[in-house]
C-alpha cells in the first residue's frame, strides 16, 4: 500500500477579517439591500473569523473580466504550489529528481499548459516525470485526487507521487452577481493550496478509496460559466442531503472493504461549512463536537474548497490518528469522496 511520507499546506500572505469581508460585501450588494439583509447571518453563522486570500478587500469592487482573473490565478497558484511542494518534498527527506509523477488538483481556474506542467518548470522535476491534471472536481478534489495519486503510487511504489491542489476561490467572485449563491460564498471561501508524497516508507497507509455519485444531482453544486468569470452554484439542501444520504455512501464504500463505520477511529472531514459538519455528525452517528478539528479549520482559513480537508488532516496527524482514519469529502456530480488511512 502507499504510504502518506509528508503533507504540507500554503496559504496567500494576505488575510481577511470576516467582519471585514462582510461591510464590504452589504455595499457590494447594495442593490438588492432586502436579499442581502436576509441572508447577513450567514457571514455570523459561517463559523469563520478569518480567510486568506491573493487578492485584498478592494480588489472586488473593481471590473474583472476572464483575462485578468486567469492571469491572477495562475500566477498565485504555481506560487503557493511551490512552497507546499518544495516543503513536503523536504519533510519527505527526498530529492526533486525522485519524484516520478505529479497530481494536479484545482477548479477555480484553468492553465493551459496545466498546473502540473508549470510546476514542473518551476521545481525542475525530472524530464520523464508522469502528469496528471484534474479539474471540475470542486470541494471532492482533495480526497478523489489523493486517490488517484495513490493508484499512480500502487504501479511503481518505490518512485515518489508528488499530489498537489490548491483553489483561490477569492477569485472567482463576481460583484455583478447578486445571487443567493454568491452572497453566500461570500460568506464562506478562502484561499489555499496543500501538497503531498506518496511512496514507499514510514507513514500512515492509504488502505482504501472510493466515490459514490447521487443520481438526479447534477444541480446541487457546480460552476456556471459567465462572461466575467465562473458563477457559484449550490444547493441551500446539502446539509438535508448530508444527513439523510451520507451514511448509506459510506457503508456501502466501507463494506465494500471489509469495514464497518464502526472500524473508524478518527473522522477527517472537508468541513463545507458549520451545517455540513453537524450533519456529518448526525450522519456518521458520533458525538457532537468530534469533528471540532475541522470546525477549527473553518474558523482560521475559510472553506477552501479541494485543498481544505489536507489542513484538517495536519492538525490531526500532529496528534494520534488511530489505527484508521476516514478522509470525506463532496463535490459537484453530486459525488462523497471517502479514502481510508490506516496506521501500523
Amino acid at each position: 500500500m502507499p504510504r502518506l511520507l509528508s503533507l504540507s499546506t500554503a496559504v496567500p500572505a494576505i488575510v481577511l477579517n470576516q467582519d471585514d469581508i462582510k461591510a464590504r460585501a452589504r455595499a457590494i450588494f447594495a442593490r438588492r439591500p432586502e436579499d442581502f439583509e436576509r441572508l447577513l447571518p450567514a457571514f455570523a453563522n459561517a463559523g469563520i473569523e478569518h480567510r486568506h486570500s491573493c487578492v485584498p478587500l478592494d480588489w472586488h469592487e473593481g471590473d474583472h473580466g476572464w483575462a485578468e482573473r486567469n492571469r491572477l490565478y495562475i500566477d498565485n497558484a504555481v506560487a503557493l504550489l511551490e512552497k507546499a511542494a518544495s516543503d513536503c518534498i523536504a519533510k519527505a527527506g527526498i530529492r526533486i529528481e525522485d519524484i516520478a509523477s505529479i497530481v494536479s488538483v484545482s477548479t477555480t481556474g484553468i492553465a493551459t499548459p496545466s498546473l502540473d506542467a508549470l510546476l514542473t518548470e518551476r521545481l525542475g522535476l525530472r524530464r520523464d516525470v508522469q502528469r496528471l491534471p484534474i479539474f471540475g472536481l470542486g470541494c471532492v478534489g482533495g480526497v478523489v485526487g489523493l486517490a488517484r495519486a495513490a493508484a499512480l503510487s500502487l504501479c511503481a511504489p518505490n518512485e515518489p507521487v508528488l499530489f498537489t491542489v490548491v483553489e483561490l476561490c477569492s477569485l472567482t467572485f463576481r460583484k455583478a452577481d447578486q445571487s443567493k449563491s454568491n452572497i453566500i460564498a461570500s460568506a464562506l471561501f478562502g484561499d489555499g493550496a496543500a501538497a503531498a508524497i506518496l511512496g514507499a516508507g514510514e507513514g500512515p497507509a492509504l488502505a482504501a478509496w472510493g466515490e459514490h455519485t447521487w443520481p438526479n444531482s447534477l444541480d446541487v453544486m457546480g460552476w456556471s460559466v459567465e462572461d466575467d468569470g465562473f458563477g457559484v452554484l449550490f444547493s441551500r439542501d446539502i446539509p438535508t442531503l448530508v444527513r439523510q444520504q451520507m451514511r448509506p455512501a459510506v457503508d456501502g464504500f466501507l463494506a465494500k472493504h471489509r469495514l464497518r463505520l464502526s472500524d473508524i477511529d478518527n473522522f477527517v472531514c472537508h468541513p463545507g461549512g458549520t451545517k455540513v459538519i453537524a450533519a456529518l455528525e448526525e450522519a456518521f452517528a458520533i458525538k457532537p463536537g468530534t469533528l471540532d478539528v475541522a470546525r477549527a479549520v473553518l474558523r482560521d482559513y475559510g472553506n477552501m474548497s479541494a485543498a481544505t480537508v489536507f489542513f484538517v488532516l495536519e492538525k490531526m496527524l500532529r496528534s494520534d490518528l488511530g489505527r484508521r482514519s476516514l478522509l470525506s469529502a463532496m463535490g459537484p456530480g453530486f459525488t462523497a469522496g471517502f479514502l481510508t488511512l490506516e496506521s501500523s
